[in-house]
């Protein structure tokens, strides 16, 4: 069990939030460290701005997976239980590649 799937919905919302209002942060920066990068002519600041938004993404990433892991969908019983069946079968998919389905012929026999 992980730390997340014991936080209350409300502390995990307003985590969530928090995430996301640096995400936004750090591509605000990103952006003005490229407009000013772009205004003086400075290469090392445009890649600068580069790391800056790379780390916003990558943080952005980090969020998405944390807080849509299968042990927390579990842990907010969203969905089903692994021991129950699925519904869906997945031996009526036909393929390109596969060979034609052998139809049953009407002509009786």
């Amino acid at each position: 069990m992980t730390a997340l799937s014991s936080l209350s919905a409300p502390l995990a919302t307003a985590l969530a939030l928090l995430m996301m209002a640096a995400v936004i942060a750090l591509v605000a920066w990103a952006l003005q460290l490229m407009q000013s990068a772009n205004d003086s002519r400075e290469f090392s600041l445009m890649l600068a701005g580069c790391m800056v938004c790379s780390a916003a993404v990558g943080l952005a990433t980090v969020m998405v997976l944390t807080f849509t892991s299968p042990e927390r969908v579990h842990a907010r019983d969203l969905v089903d239980r692994p021991d129950q069946a699925a519904g869906i079968s997945l031996d009526a998919i036909v393929l390109p590649w596969d060979p034609p389905l052998q139809r049953p012929s009407l002509a009786p026999r």
